[in-house]
């Protein structure tokens, strides 16, 4: 029994940690090679780093049309990974984060290809969202044409695919994304005992969190963009008390302009703060700190903050909606594509938009690193940036190790987003693990998860645009970093016990040293 209580101590210590701990968000198959695999470098080379994991698909097949986006068997571990036992054992140690992919399911699932050999007997029928649930099949395309053409999706075109059955029939599906992920009708029956059915597969597994995948398109409505709804929010507000019963916690994943976002996080538990990439590579471009100290103002609190993840940049997020300003003007969204282009020789310009294979266009592809020229400087400055911003951050695989883009993958799989899901090998980890740009970022992490001050309240200190100061206290404690933009180096001042330390980032000397704590 004083063992049990023990156990339930260090649990309930670990967990309150994790609201300021950083958090890893990694392929297994790309970093480790298996989930066995990640495991043993969380526990070694990544000691201490990160306080919980968000696998990224990692249910069968991982290696679909849209890298594990799109399951054939949403409660199945890929076997070439490893089993639900492995998912356990990670969640023994560290916070797990699965994807609840909320909109589709692939066209070779089991569900979907029943329908296609059964028709309207097959028992899955209605799992799947078809036009004429919103559209009436004896209504013309004529009719509903002013309808469809408002109906918002992340690439050009209608959202509908024209599939033939065995019984010589044809029925257009619902596909917002791409014509193998085939939308579910959420709000059938059988859709939401589809759901909780992995809701109840992740809790068995002992998975903490999840990330609700394409949420914001779950819901469709005729006359309006089918994103977003306020029948929307019922839904995710609905699957979410569903998550939260069975002990899990919700991320939102939705890319809006930044007055939805704030929206969004006032009706759900957690979002991303995905309007802070764009952000700091603007401010670290132009040198002008305005932009992103009036959005550290208003920005949502509930979220999880990132640089780089599996998708692109995105430009939504800070870009007009319509006649509403954005956070930043058109030149100067304008300017910021460039730029990245620019800086990476234009690598990302081969790999976004219309110009690979690409489910969402209005997301720049690159990894953060190569966004910054490969300066190891601004880079780690991105990342203190991105520290101290209000939330809980989490670090892409491939921004972990500084990683460059993948041109090879792209031209290999003509998958635009590959430029920045690398495929490491223990070889190229352990050699990464010598460059001093990864030494100082790993020691900003163990700072970030160490200080008390993070616990605490945040604040932005006025000053010039040139520089940025962000701060937290929390009663004896605090944490301050000061970046100069016009020289390119940063500082951060704390104290911890009583102890005051001092972080520089733009030392050279430091750096080669691979920073100091």
């Amino acid at each position: 029994m004083g063992r049990r209580r023990k156990t339930d101590l260090r649990a309930a210590l670990f967990f309150t940690r994790l609201e300021k701990a950083v958090q890893l968000v990694t392929y297994a198959d790309r970093l480790g090679g298996d989930l066995s695999g990640l495991r043993a470098l969380l526990q070694d080379e990544f000691r201490d780093l990160f306080s919980g994991v968000h696998i990224l698909p990692f249910f069968y097949p991982i290696d679909g049309a849209d890298a594990g986006f799109d399951p054939v068997d949403h409660r199945t571990v890929d076997p070439r990974l490893g089993g639900w036992e492995d998912i356990r054992g990670l969640a023994a140690d560290y916070s797990v984060m699965a994807d609840l992919i909320v909109n589709h399911v692939s066209a070779d699932s089991s569900q979907f290809q029943d329908l296609v050999g059964r028709g309207k007997a097959s028992t899955y029928w209605d799992l799947f969202l078809k036009k004429e649930d919103v559209f009436p099949a004896e209504e013309s395309d004529a009719a509903a044409s002013q309808d469809i053409n408002r109906i918002y999706r992340p690439r050009p075109g209608r959202p509908f695919t024209q599939v033939h059955l065995d019984d010589g029939s044809s029925v257009d599906f619902w596909t917002t994304f791409s014509s193998n992920q085939l939308d579910i009708n959420v709000e059938c029956d059988q859709g939401m005992a589809y759901l909780d059915s992995i809701l109840q597969k992740f809790a068995d597994a002992g998975i903490r969190e999840i990330r609700l995948d394409a949420a914001g398109y779950a819901i469709k409505r005729r006359g309006t963009s089918c994103f977003m709804l306020p029948e929307t929010f019922e839904f995710i507000a609905s699957l979410s008390n569903r998550a939260a019963e069975l002990g899990i916690d919700t991320l939102v994943e939705v890319h809006s302009y930044y007055q939805t976002q704030i929206a969004i996080a006032s009706h759900v538990g957690r979002v991303y703060d995905f309007a802070l990439p764009p952000l700091v590579l603007h401010t670290l471009y132009t040198g002008d700190a305005d932009a992103i100290k009036r959005w550290l103002a208003i920005s949502p609190r509930n979220c999880f903050t990132v640089l780089d993840t599996h998708d692109g940049i995105g430009i939504l997020d800070i870009a007009r909606e319509g006649e509403q300003a954005g956070l930043l003007s058109d030149s100067e969204v304008d300017s910021l594509v460039e730029t990245i282009h620019d800086m990476t020789g234009g690598a990302s310009r081969s790999a976004s938009g219309h110009a690979a294979s690409n489910l969402d266009v209005y997301q720049v592809n690159s990894t953060f690193y190569d966004a910054l020229g490969r300066n190891d400087v601004n880079y780690l400055i991105a990342r203190a940036i991105q520290f101290f911003a209000p939330g809980t951050p989490q670090v892409y695989y491939v921004g972990l190790l500084a990683g460059e883009n993948d041109q090879e993958l792209v031209e290999r799989t003509g998958v635009g987003r590959d430029i920045n899901r690398h495929y490491y090998s223990p070889e190229e980890i352990q050699e990464t693990l010598e460059r001093p740009v990864v030494g100082q970022l790993m020691n900003l992490i163990r700072l970030r998860n160490d200080l008390p001050a993070f616990g605490g309240t945040f604040s932005i200190k006025d000053g010039p645009n040139t520089e940025l100061i962000m701060r937290w206290d929390n009663v004896r404690e605090h944490a301050e970093l000061r970046v100069d933009l016009s020289s390119s180096c940063a500082t951060i001042d704390y104290s911890s016990s009583g102890v005051i330390g001092r972080f520089d980032i733009g030392d050279t000397s430091t750096l080669e040293e691979a920073g100091s704590v």
